[in-house]
């Protein structure tokens, strides 16, 4: 593999290592929050990264990943898996009703359930394919009119409606805040929600505030960057 540079140009990335003292700093605020041990795992994001960045990751014992894009997944993880079968596959990015039949046969777990609509065809596609990743909910912390989600308001009757209407199995809550502002009250949020309505699973925080999210009752971190550094420029990819 040809070196890459890391994002402050100090010299070649080393995804596993980047990995491995992401995982540590982790456990240090897990112990610091009175959480337990091994209570977050890590999301190693390789949206537009290539097998060879991704290779050193999975050789060192990493089996958790996210995508944004149905069509990248399916383009670069299916000859993975058949090499390390034990891969969880999250899809992170928004999900268009017309890519869910892929995305069903491609992801373990669905992570942006955020409309009727969508649940709806997620739920037919699982039961025709006989396969049913694990859902979650993404929610609008920061209700921005711009941003996919449900309103924190609104996630009660949404998951009622998944189980009832749909007869989804929803295992917890997604949020991405808002750029600009404190990650923290958006977790908080989220983490209180998913309490009240008995969901076990919170993905929650990012390259850039994952110890935050770790503190606040995340199970899950999304980390991309920190662990592959910057991402390579791509055309031509269809977003999920």
């Amino acid at each position: 593999m040809s070196p890459h540079e890391n994002p402050s140009g100090a010299g070649p990335v080393d995804p596993a290592a980047n990995l491995a003292s992401i995982k540590a700093e982790i456990e240090t605020a897990l112990k610091e929050a009175g959480r337990a041990p091994g209570s977050v795992a890590v999301t190693a994001v390789s949206k537009f990264h290539d097998a060879d960045r991704i290779l050193p990751v999975l050789e060192a014992g990493h089996r958790v990943f996210g995508e944004n894009r149905v069509q990248e997944a399916l383009a670069k993880w299916p000859a993975l898996k058949e090499k390390y079968p034990d891969i969880e596959l999250r899809l992170i990015g928004p999900l268009q009703t017309n890519k869910a039949k892929e995305a069903v046969a491609a992801f373990d777990v669905i992570e942006s359930v955020d409309r009727p609509k969508l649940a709806r065809i997620l739920a037919g596609e699982m039961e025709k394919q006989d396969r049913r990743p694990t859902l979650y909910i993404q929610v609008n912390t920061g209700e921005e009119p711009q941003k996919a989600g449900i309103a924190p308001a609104e996630v009660g009757g949404f998951l009622t409606q998944c189980r009832e209407e749909f007869g989804l199995e929803i295992e917890g809550l997604m949020c991405i805040p808002p750029a600009e502002d404190d990650p923290a009250p958006h977790f908080a949020l989220l983490a209180k929600l998913a309490k009240s309505l008995g969901l076990p699973g919170l993905s929650m925080g990012m390259s850039g505030d994952y110890l935050i999210a770790a503190q606040l009752g995340a199970t899950h971190v999304r980390i991309g960057t920190a662990i592959f550094g910057s991402r390579p420029a791509k055309e031509g990819i269809t977003a999920a």
